[in-house]
């Protein structure tokens, strides 16, 4: 056996242990005829470090992994980072740009070096801080969205969408990115709610000596780029101007005024600028009426030779400056302030700006059928359902999904043009010249006489393949794993990626698999300060995960995260829960130390609290494992942890341990001994995926191991049936004796001196089979039946039953008379409060069904509270004459 030390050290604790599952093997799963459990990890990005957010969504993942384990299933657990193309290239880029080297300056393949020598050097280190977390992957089958077998996936599903006619290039109107310098999807576009201002500017009305019309905008710097003015055809105050032009104001462009029903006639002057380069509303007009386009904006969101002026000057800063040329021009009628809602990209952090542009695009409307039906079918289950509205929306509204992305960093596209300009779509060289060589009608060409495609596939054109692809779907769509892991089970992740992820995920797997990709979707909310602040570096209010493991262990860290995370809420992160966690492990190994420290007498009979004791916690164990096993199946898994956290605490340490528990300096005996070590082991089976590594090490520490034992691979405990009424009974028990130590504590009465007790027995709330527990519990001397009230002593009552404890000289009568009279007259008070309310018919028809349940319990434990203290008043006075 090893030696219990008096300090549980989860630092050396847990490195032990993480070596020893890893040594022996059990994260990993191969398929066999086990019933399979699948997770894969949401891919974090490959040079990035734990947050408080990787952290709660692996704890939940491990959770889960662990339990199914137990359960007997085959549990794979995916591990696996994302290449994350703009924040990885962007970070490449700073770091070039501090080397003194810009992007510019270097060839495709020379950046591309950089890159994978940068991943290479950072990417990973995620992984191993999960491992600090105690999470249980299976870490043989590491993936990254860039390796070759998912590399090869994402090409062959772009050719193969392709050739089904749902990939196509077009000119659109984009949300661009100056700082990345790409598209982006409108789900990486964040709006923020901005104070700004409304800049209200005349156009002067060609052929007039004095004439204008004025708009109102809130980007100035646009007017350079502007091909028309716009009034709504209804609007009579314009009527008088349909066919005539103005001139666009600094430029003197001679643009034409166009009627169109999209101008609100309330808004600003009811003059709309149309600027069809740099609003998509305005793009929409300029195809109707055939507008020109003039793109003023270079791709760093610079202005271009095409604006005229202020040519090079960042877009913010030409708004500065335009505004005075404006005014000395004669233009500028007046500036209001305004509210309005600003798109921001999701990945850098800067308003994004519509632009026109060539893309590759994805056809959304057919192929997302199948994956809107799944959620709204229930095939696929959100925890909790309140998400299968925002998922419906997005389905409903969706539009095809801008695919390419204009990095270097990423999987780039398999389209290979040809010197007229016209294309192929291939997953290899090789395969892109032979199709070149048929479209061309040329058997002569070669792959110098092709040119690929510049851009690369968003990031999310690669992790929605992720539930097939880490298990090689796509490329053999029928081996062995894909066949016997998918679908998976569970997937944990947050709501702020339903569109980006979860949904992709889903509509992959129903084109891909023909099936839904997983089973259970289970949504974390955003970690947030005490304040409800979001936790960030940039706020400094986010602590280290790492240095918090560190301070109070993994299993207090997840412990802690897991007691304020509802699933779908926001989570109020707390530092002292992490602190209650690591005190919960004290408390576990302190039980340990307790139990271990019993001498052993084989020859000891059992006594008969013993019995009772251990006879109830099993019927209370097997009362827990029913109502986790029903929160695990309602994914409540913070209620799932209460459950065995106040079992632990309070039942198993606070009751049953105080019940067997024999007298100072003297044995137990051998039976209650085993069957308390084996309701030991079963509590700490149920606290496993909770508490991994302190489940671990006391499970060991209770008797003999073998090597190669885990708690890990011991079975989840199983409910025993029909044992309620064994519960209900001792619930009475422990009522009574809290009874006898609220008076303890009350009259300062040490536990060490012994008490008489008498009873009154009701009809309910006394059960004389338990007399031991009581004697021995309450430190009684004495307990005795009887048939009327006890002269001098204090009272409680059980249900209907009355027990009365003499005091004697403990106390001075006197004195307890004066204190019981006064706590009558407030309770007789604080009673006829309560009936003002309960006899008040208005309230008691009006309020809520809780509050007239409430108002009725208070007037009930009024009653009876001043029926008991007459009592005991009755009593002291009788023993006073």
């Amino acid at each position: 056996m090893m030696e219990i030390p008096s300090k549980y050290d989860p630092s050396i604790v847990e490195d032990k242990w993480y070596k020893y599952w890893m040594d022996q093997n059990f994260f990993h799963s191969v398929p066999d005829e086990r019933e399979p459990y699948t997770i894969v990890i949401p891919p974090p990005n490959v040079t990035g470090v734990l947050h408080m957010g990787h952290m709660l969504n692996n704890s939940i993942q491990d959770i889960l992994v662990r339990r199914a384990r137990m359960q007997g299933k085959n549990a794979c657990w995916v591990p696996g980072t994302d290449h994350a193309s703009i924040a990885t290239e962007a970070k490449v880029v700073d770091k070039l740009r501090k080397e003194g080297i810009s992007k510019e300056s270097l060839t495709r393949d020379e950046f591309l070096a950089h890159a994978w020598e940068w991943t290479h050097k950072h990417g990973g280190i995620i992984l191993e801080q999960l491992k600090k977390l105690g999470a249980s992957c299976d870490w043989e089958r590491t993936c990254f969205t860039m390796d070759e077998i998912r590399s090869e996936s994402v090409i062959k599903v772009f050719v193969d969408l392709y050739n089904k006619g749902l990939i196509y290039r077009g000119v659109r109107m984009v949300n661009w990115d100056p700082a990345a310098k790409t598209a982006l999807s409108d789900e990486e576009v964040n709006y923020k709610e901005e104070k700004s201002k409304l800049y209200y500017v005349r156009y002067k009305i060609e052929n007039t000596e004095n004439e204008y019309v004025t708009v109102a905008t809130t980007r100035p710097e646009t007017i350079l780029g502007d091909t028309a003015v716009c009034v709504n055809p209804n609007d009579k105050r314009f009527s008088h101007l349909a066919g005539k032009k103005v001139f666009v104001p600094l430029v003197n462009r001679l643009v034409p005024i166009i009627l169109d029903e999209y101008v609100d006639i309330e808004f600003g002057t009811g003059c709309l600028k149309i600027t069809p380069a740099h609003d998509i509303n305005d793009y929409e007009i300029g195809l109707r009426h055939h507008l020109e386009v003039i793109d003023t904006f270079n791709d760093d969101g610079t202005l271009s030779e095409k604006a005229q002026l202020l040519i090079g000057v960042d877009r913010f800063e030409a708004r500065k400056q335009i505004i005075p040329m404006l005014e000395l021009a004669g233009n500028l009628v007046k500036i209001e302030d305004y509210n309005n809602k600003v798109g921001y990209s999701e990945r850098t952090d800067v308003p994004i700006e519509p632009k026109l542009s060539a893309q590759w695009f994805l056809k959304m409307s057919d192929i997302t059928k199948p994956a809107a039906s799944a959620v709204e079918d229930d095939q696929i289950r959100f925890y909790p359902a309140k998400f299968k509205n925002l998922y419906r929306h997005w389905m409903e509204s969706i539009k095809d999904w801008c695919i390419s992305r204009q990095l270097w960093w990423g999987h780039r596209i398999p389209v290979y043009y040809l010197e007229d300009g016209s294309f192929v779509v291939a997953d290899s060289e090789e395969k892109a010249v032979d199709l070149a060589r048929q479209k061309s009608g040329n058997d002569q060409l070669s792959i110098r006489d092709l040119r690929q495609d510049e851009d690369v596939l968003d990031t999310w054109a690669s992790s929605w393949l992720w539930p097939i692809s880490v298990f090689d779907g796509i490329n053999h769509p029928d081996n062995k794993e894909i066949n016997y892991y998918y679908p998976t089970n569970d997937l944990v992740t947050a709501p702020e990626i339903i569109f980006f992820w979860v949904a992709r995920m889903v509509i992959a797997g129903y084109e891909y698999r023909g099936t839904l990709p997983f089973k259970n979707v289970y949504f974390t909310g955003i970690v947030r300060d005490k304040l409800r602040r979001k936790m960030s570096k940039s706020l400094g209010n986010s602590p280290d995960p790492l240095d918090l493991i560190a301070k109070y262990g993994a299993d207090g860290v997840r412990v802690g995260m897991l007691f304020c995370s509802p699933a779908g809420n926001d989570i109020l992160f707390d530092e002292s829960l992490t602190e209650q966690g690591r005190n919960f492990s004290s408390k576990i190994s302190n039980s340990c130390r307790l139990i271990k420290g019993w001498e052993v007498d084989t020859e000891l009979p059992q006594p008969e609290h013993s019995r009772l004791g251990i006879e109830w916690f099993k019927a209370k164990l097997s009362e827990v494992i029913v109502t986790m096993d029903d929160h695990f199946d309602k994914y409540r898994l913070n209620d799932a942890l209460m459950t065995i956290y106040n079992t632990i605490r309070d039942e198993f340490s606070g009751w049953l341990l105080e019940i067997i528990k024999p007298a100072y300096q003297q044995p137990i005996d051998a039976k209650s001994y085993g069957e308390v070590n084996e309701l030991f082991d079963e509590v700490l089976r149920l606290l496993h995926p909770f508490m991994p590594f302190i489940s671990e090490e006391i499970w060991h520490l209770l008797k003999e191991r073998r090597h190669g034992d885990s708690i890990m691979i011991s079975s989840w405990p199983k409910p025993v049936s029909h044992q309620n009424q064994i519960c209900e009974k001792f619930e009475l028990i422990k009522e009574a004796i809290t009874g006898i130590r609220a008076i303890r504590k009350e009259k300062e009465i040490a536990n060490k001196e012994q008490l008489k007790m008498f009873i009154v027995p009701g009809e309910k709330g006394y059960l004389p089979e338990y007399n031991t527990i009581l004697i021995k519990i309450g430190n009684l001397s004495e307990l005795q039946e009887t048939g009327q009230e006890v002269e001098g002593a204090i009272s409680f009552r059980v249900n209907t039953s009355a027990f009365y404890i003499p005091l004697g000289e403990l106390v001075n009568v006197k004195d307890e008379v004066v204190k019981i009279e006064d706590e009558l007259k407030y309770t007789i008070g604080f009673l006829e409060s309560v009936r003002k309310k309960t006899g008040n018919e208005r309230f008691m028809n009006s309020a809520p069904a809780q509050v007239v349940d409430l108002e009725r319990k208070k007037q009930s434990d009024a009653e009876e509270k001043i029926k008991m203290l007459e009592e005991r008043l009755l009593s002291f006075k009788s023993s006073m004459n």
